[in-house]
């Protein structure tokens, strides 16, 4: 069972809680101790890990913050890189997942402003794209993400890469 509520505090954090754990990583630390009733977002009580999902595409956003729920994490959405811009200026995520090719401003330049803020120098961030040229890779490195992962994505492999960085 999936539950979601929005946050008072801002319209566009919306928190996931589940009871299912079956997409956890194959290997890496999580700590399974900790109900997703326990967690909080942003700082009420224990810290989950969270994680900022951008994507203009809903389904793409709604199936990464499904994903990233089991995996543990508490998951914020945004749907434009301006959008997620001002999300992590008010939150400090551990994790940020996004899409390249976005209208307004694509993730290229989304990795490169948040690269500048001084909490997210150093913050693991991959592209999960549709974008697969052989030169999209360097450039989704030379922005700023650590990974670049093609969709479709591989759940348990996803989460592995995540769990690594």
């Amino acid at each position: 069972m999936i539950d979601s509520t929005s946050s008072s505090a801002s319209p566009n954090i919306w928190i996931f809680s589940t009871s299912y754990n079956h997409f956890t990583p194959s290997r890496g630390s999580q700590d399974s101790s900790r109900s997703a009733a326990d967690a909080s977002f942003p700082d009420k009580g224990p810290r989950r890990r969270c994680a900022l999902v951008v994507d203009d595409v809903s389904d793409v956003t709604d199936m990464l913050s499904v994903l990233m729920t089991h995996a543990g994490y508490e998951v914020a959405t945004a749907s434009s890189a301006p959008e997620a811009i001002a999300l992590a200026k008010e939150n400090q995520f551990d994790l940020v997942i996004s899409d390249i090719g976005m209208p307004e401003m694509n993730g290229y330049q989304l990795a490169e402003v948040l690269r500048g803020l001084a909490d997210y120098e150093t913050v693991p961030m991959v592209a999960v794209t549709g974008y697969s040229m052989f030169d999209d890779r360097n450039r989704s490195l030379n922005a700023g993400f650590n990974e670049h992962v093609t969709k479709p994505i591989d759940p348990r492999a996803f989460l592995d890469l995540i769990e690594q960085l």
